[in-house]
């Protein structure tokens, strides 16, 4: 089965397309290009499709999506998934953070996970190996601090993240790109050890655009998965395409 999987962010649009369980296509479209999503549509031999999107959802994209479709659903907290939800606010939970851990479940359904997506923010989320989602924290991201330092105080300079930086600074542009990059680390490795007293055998998997930052950095072993959300989406897609078949 052919299947498109999309979602649509603050600033970008990410498109996946499937071939039952392998990505053989992967984009990120800038703004409100909606274009090649339906070129792909023909060009794919596209069945199936899943929507997931932060912001409002494009009525003619998705008029074209239904009408040429075996399937499409936009993904809210209504549609059913191949997990148990615990978290006891579904209609806040971003879709982006339920699609990571039902990937992670997927990838790695015999242990328990920790879902770490770093972007804007910084979210950490749990699921066990019973396939039940628990929760889990958000917190900032890595250019959300350097904004936070800049805006926050009138003389701090408007800085932005480097692989390179010292234990600690001998000037003042050293001082917040080593205190705010290490301390991040130190969160992230604090946050894993803190999760392992309750889940030993963890699973550790990194998603989002900053999450090559911390490969070879932290103490803890961490898995890097990329399209861990899109991952996610598809087998939110083909649970409800076999429901209703």
């Amino acid at each position: 089965m052919i299947s498109l999987c999309i979602d649509i962010g603050n600033t970008h649009t990410k498109v996946a397309v499937f071939s039952d369980s392998e990505i053989t296509d992967f984009r990120i479209l800038e703004g409100n290009n909606y274009d090649q999503i339906i070129n792909l549509l023909a060009v794919k031999q596209v069945e199936v499709a899943i929507l997931s999107s932060v912001s409002i959802v494009p009525e003619n994209l998705v008029s074209i999506l239904k009408s040429n479709l075996k399937w499409f659903g936009i993904l809210d907290h209504s549609m059913p998934i191949p997990i148990e939800n615990l978290y006891e606010t579904k209609e806040t939970l971003g879709k982006d953070r339920l699609a990571a851990v039902i990937g992670a479940n997927y990838l790695y359904s015999k242990y328990d996970v920790l879902v770490i997506d770093a972007g804007t923010a910084i979210t950490y989320d749990v699921i066990n190996m019973k396939g039940q989602y628990l929760g889990g924290n958000i917190s900032p991201g890595i250019i959300m601090r350097f904004n936070a330092l800049h805006s926050f105080t009138s003389r701090l300079p408007q800085l932005e993240m480097s692989l390179n930086f010292p234990l600690f600074g001998k000037n003042t542009r050293e001082a917040i790109t080593s205190g705010v990059q290490q301390g991040i680390l130190l969160e992230v490795d604090g946050t894993i050890n803190l999760f392992r007293q309750s889940f030993p055998d963890l699973k550790v998997l990194f998603t989002g655009g900053d999450a090559k930052f911390f490969d070879n950095k932290l103490k803890n072993a961490i898995f890097v998965v990329s399209n861990l959300v899109m991952i996610g989406l598809n087998r939110i897609l083909l649970y409800n395409v076999k429901k209703t078949n």
